[in-house]
């Protein structure tokens, strides 16, 4: 097999990241009025309470899918040997280096099969217990078909952790371009499946069994792309007897990682899951969705520097400062000018939409859109330098995430509960915590090291 030389990504896998995100938002934007329009507002509040705890589940990886992606670039690159911190950059190998690949992938499947179980546990016991205090406290529609969607919630979410070594083995080998086809097959299920359950009645079921489908489809194609009867044939030949070595010098930057990543869930999702305790269904829906549009914009923004992300690891194993920093100022550009055009869009037409559509649901008025685009602006921005730095194999934030996080729910706390902003509380708490420190402090520190001369 051939090494990862960092040419096999450029405009192409561009272009392909770019069309699976738009037809991820096309979807979207199909299903979205379909939504608004057939489910009761109270419906769409617990759709939303679905999406923040998808990502409550996803923080049981703890850092290591993009610690694993990481290891398989650079083994892909040539390198011998992992580290826990840094890069050995004085022996590339001129191949791929087999047996540190087969004792890495099995690494993988240990680990995420402890995890998918783990997470299950978590679901049905502690995730079922919040969903039924919600729905006694502000549900007065049918709970069977929401006990139903949770159900299937949590088996899709399980299996989607358990096959999380899929996407870092595609994007570990810098398979843009595949993966993000496989993402258009998979996202066309979703809104065919969801769209004919929707229209029949099905409510909420119809969303999750739409991800279901997703999900397996991409995971089948997946599979069916890289482990071809050639690949399983060669990681054979190689014991996988030094696995548990791998996830040990894996382990502490992914601990970094996962500390990170809880930091950010209680910056980016506490508000959903605390604000549901104090203000109704109706304004949660409402938030909610207006958070999702965001986001879709934010995703937009960050199409370019998702898809060189493994260039950017194979430019610091060549250390070519030069062409990180190219590459880096190309992002900043894209990313600004995306949340320009789309923010502008999303203020002067998004409710207008809606009542065109005739939606039960609607976005939060233009004030506060303001105020989201501009924290989510700099929370992304900030999140995009972080990924630049992590790439030396080192996570130098872990810290200053996991602090702002704490930080984040103690003030979502005084300015719901005891100022009494509600709704301007969860959009106002993440935004002061985080312009304190991170928003400025690592595009900071990633602009020094870029032009450092050493």
């Amino acid at each position: 097999m051939e090494k990862f030389s960092g040419k096999e990504i450029g405009r192409k896998d561009v272009i392909w990241n770019y069309l699976a995100t738009f037809l991820q938002i096309g979807s979207g934007v199909l299903l979205f009025p379909v939504i608004l329009r057939m489910l009761p507002t109270e419906t769409v509040g617990i759709w939303s309470i679905f999406t923040a705890i998808t990502g409550l589940a996803n923080l049981l990886d703890f850092g290591f899918t993009p610690s694993f992606t990481r290891n398989i670039t650079y083994i892909f690159s040539g390198v011998g040997k992992l580290e826990k911190s840094g890069i050995t950059i004085e022996k590339l190998n001129s191949h791929v280096n087999f047996d540190l690949l087969a004792n890495t992938i099995r690494a993988m499947k240990w680990f995420y099969s402890r995890i998918a179980i783990f997470a299950f546990i978590l679901l049905i016991t502690v995730g079922s217990f919040y969903l039924i205090q919600v729905l006694n406290k502000n549900f007065h529609g049918d709970k069977t078909q929401i006990y139903i969607a949770w159900i299937l919630f949590c088996f899709i979410n399980t299996y989607n952790i358990y096959t999380f070594y899929y996407d870092s083995l595609m994007m570990g080998r810098g398979l843009i371009m595949k993966s993000k086809q496989f993402i258009i097959v998979s996202q066309l299920a979703y809104l065919l499946v969801s769209l004919v359950l929707i229209l029949n009645g099905f409510g909420l079921i119809s969303i999750v069994a739409g991800q279901a489908c997703a999900v397996l489809i991409k995971r089948m194609l997946s599979n069916q792309y890289l482990f071809t009867s050639e690949f399983k044939n060669k990681l054979k030949e190689f014991k996988t007897d030094n696995f548990r070595d791998i996830v040990k010098i894996i382990t502490p930057n992914s601990i970094k990682l996962g500390i990170t990543s809880i930091g950010a869930f209680l910056v980016l999702q506490s508000s959903v899951l605390i604000g549901s305790l104090y203000i109704s269904l109706e304004e949660l829906a409402s938030y909610g969705i207006t958070i999702q549009v965001t986001n879709v914009i934010a995703s937009l923004a960050s199409v370019y520097y998702l898809s060189y992300l493994p260039k950017v690891a194979y430019f610091r194993v060549e250390n070519n400062l030069n062409k990180i920093k190219e590459i880096y100022f190309r992002c900043l550009i894209l990313f600004i000018l995306t949340f320009i055009v789309g923010g502008s869009a999303l203020i002067l037409f998004g409710n207008w939409g809606l009542h065109v559509l005739k939606a039960q649901t609607f976005l939060l008025s233009n004030s506060m859109i303001v105020i989201i685009l501009l924290i989510t602006f700099l929370e992304k921005n900030h999140a995009v330098a972080g990924g630049f730095l992590v790439t030396k194999n080192e996570v130098p934030y872990f810290k200053a995430a996991i602090i702002s996080g704490i930080s984040t729910v103690i003030v979502l706390f005084g300015l719901i509960k005891i100022a009494h902003l509600g709704v301007w509380g969860m959009i106002l708490a993440p935004g002061l915590v985080q312009l304190a420190y991170q928003n400025w402090k690592w595009p900071l520190v990633l602009m020094r090291q870029l032009n450092s001369k050493e």
